[in-house]
């Protein structure tokens, strides 16, 4: 463990932070788990609510119908892009914006990845909509994800310039 964490304060920075998005991501999905049924809404504005739903799939419930072997790949591709994202934070320590990408991905692949092996689903309860059209339900996970992934090609283009 030591040689794949190694690289110093720098490094423990990032994991920290990316073990900070696991746990409130874990807590929120818990709270949500605990105070709603399944599939049950609360609206909090005329364009959000809260909503407990569980996804198979991955993003935007793609393959949530594939038969149950979509838990183990995805957990799968999760498992090894942690890994990998790990072996980057460490070579490229010096550059912050890059690692402060990858470990909002890193925090969100490992949020859903322990849903993914304990449920067998991830749950999702986030659910913004504009008039009768609902953009699919996410978690803090799946924002963690989303805003690293958006950094990382904001910070190629950056590096374009």
């Amino acid at each position: 463990m030591t040689k794949l964490v190694g690289g110093g304060a720098g490094l423990i920075r990032w994991l920290s932070l990316a073990t900070v998005i696991i746990i409130l991501d874990q807590i929120t999905k818990l709270w949500v788990s605990q105070s709603f049924v399944y599939g049950e809404n609360m609206a909090v504005t005329d364009f959000f609510n809260l909503v407990l739903v569980h996804n198979s799939g991955a993003a935007f419930s793609f393959l949530s119908n594939a038969g149950g072997w979509q838990r183990w790949f995805f957990s799968a591709i999760a498992a090894i892009a942690s890994v990998w994202i790990i072996l980057l934070l460490r070579k490229h320590k010096q550059e912050k914006l890059f690692c402060f990408s990858l470990t909002l991905i890193l925090g969100g692949a490992l949020g859903n990845l322990i849903d993914r092996a304990a449920y067998g689903y991830v749950v999702d309860f986030l659910d913004f909509y504009w008039n009768s059209y609902h953009f699919p339900a996410f978690n803090i996970a799946d924002s963690a994800v989303t805003c690293g992934a958006g950094l990382l090609l904001w910070e190629s283009f950056k590096k374009n310039t």
